[in-house]
């Protein structure tokens, strides 16, 4: 056989020998392959029993998804994750939070399910009465706009400052107490930074999440309480994924029967679906 014929059957067999050996690479796959039809949603939470919620919604999520849960120190911090598509959701705030959020900062998230409720409380160290609550009394409330408001609004239903006529009091800010014969002094802080002000003020507006590390229930130890569905906890994304396949696969995973059983194990929240 001449040579030059015998290089060329060489060459082609090597070609076909590798072009095999691609398509059987193709066919068996490799370790990582499926895995990548998996798609990740990363999802931001501060503090139980949203972080606890968070990974139940993990547990029931659709084929094809996961969630990654993404622990988060703050409020602030969360949504300007969010609103930079470092995180795909968050599931820490509600609506009003999340409203005036895109209001300060030019931001388009989307609350798209309500997932539960909770019951918010005045605190005391040495009070045991909102009754025993003394003239020039300190009071610690949140210094975001939605939750003073809240504060407020829970102060006047209870008769101890009164709002100006014709506010709203879910809109209500300090300088629309009207009447406050008690003379309190209110001292305005982040919602993180509440518990601080336990020892030293005489009561203090408080989450039940971050109470909690203090060894205190809203309805063991609150002095007065509220529960309103206005402010249930939201699980939020971007406005432009507000309808997409993977923000419906979230929505579906947050009010799972997974989820459900967590909310139901825990006193301080109500479910919200």
């Amino acid at each position: 056989m001449p040579l030059r014929t015998l290089r060329t059957r060489i060459a082609t067999a090597a070609v076909a020998t590798l072009a095999a050996a691609g398509l059987l690479a193709g066919c068996a796959g490799s370790p990582g392959d499926a895995d990548s039809a998996v798609t990740t949603l990363r999802v931001g939470a501060v503090t139980a029993p949203a972080t606890d919620i968070v990974e139940a919604a993990g547990a029931a999520i659709a084929d094809g998804y996961e969630i990654e849960l993404v622990p988060v120190s703050d409020y602030v911090t969360i949504n300007n994750m969010l609103a930079a598509g470092d995180i795909d959701a968050n599931f820490s705030q509600h609506e009003p939070y999340m409203t005036e959020f895109n209001e300060k900062n030019g931001a388009s998230l989307e609350a798209v399910q309500p997932v539960y409720n909770f019951v918010i409380a005045f605190y005391s160290k040495t009070l045991r009465d909102i009754d025993e609550l003394t003239d020039g009394a300190t009071v610690a409330i949140p210094n975001d706009s939605s939750n003073t408001a809240r504060a407020l609004k829970l102060l006047a239903d209870a008769d101890i400052i009164g709002l100006a006529p014709g506010v709203d009091p879910y809109a209500a800010k300090l300088d629309d107490v009207a009447e406050n014969p008690k003379n309190l002094q209110f001292l305005s802080l982040e919602i993180n930074q509440l518990n601080t002000a336990y020892d030293e003020a005489d009561l203090v507006f408080q989450w039940p999440s971050h109470i909690a590390a203090l060894g205190l229930t809203p309805q063991d130890d609150g002095l007065l309480t509220e529960l309103d569905d206005r402010f249930a906890l939201q699980l939020v994304v971007p406005s432009a994924e507000a309808d997409s396949p993977a923000t419906r696969a979230l929505i579906d995973a947050f009010t799972s029967d997974e989820v459900r059983k967590v909310i139901e194990g825990n006193a301080t929240i109500e479910a919200a679906f």
